[in-house]
């Protein structure tokens, strides 16, 4: 089961994310969680370097480059700069 949180916010401000929660067919704790896992992922630096890796990859792949190239293509990179 999932744990809960308690926090404290305006009454303003907890009905209008309520009703905008509804408009898009959520609750108001989906809405939060989705909030909260995007602000994290946003921020968590071990998944912008896997993001990062993946692009990387996806553009080696795109030009041809394969696991035997790797060291090839490391070295002609570090020669040009």
């Amino acid at each position: 089961m999932a744990d809960q949180l308690i926090v404290r916010i305006d009454p303003e401000l907890k009905n209008k994310a309520s009703r905008l929660a509804k408009t898009e067919g959520k609750s108001l704790s989906e809405m939060i969680r989705k909030l909260l896992e995007d602000y994290i992922k946003s921020r968590d630096i071990g998944g912008y370097i896997d993001n990062l890796w993946d692009k990387i990859g996806e553009k080696m792949k795109d030009k041809g480059y394969t696991e035997k190239n790797i060291d090839s293509v490391i070295r002609e990179v570090r020669k040009n700069k």
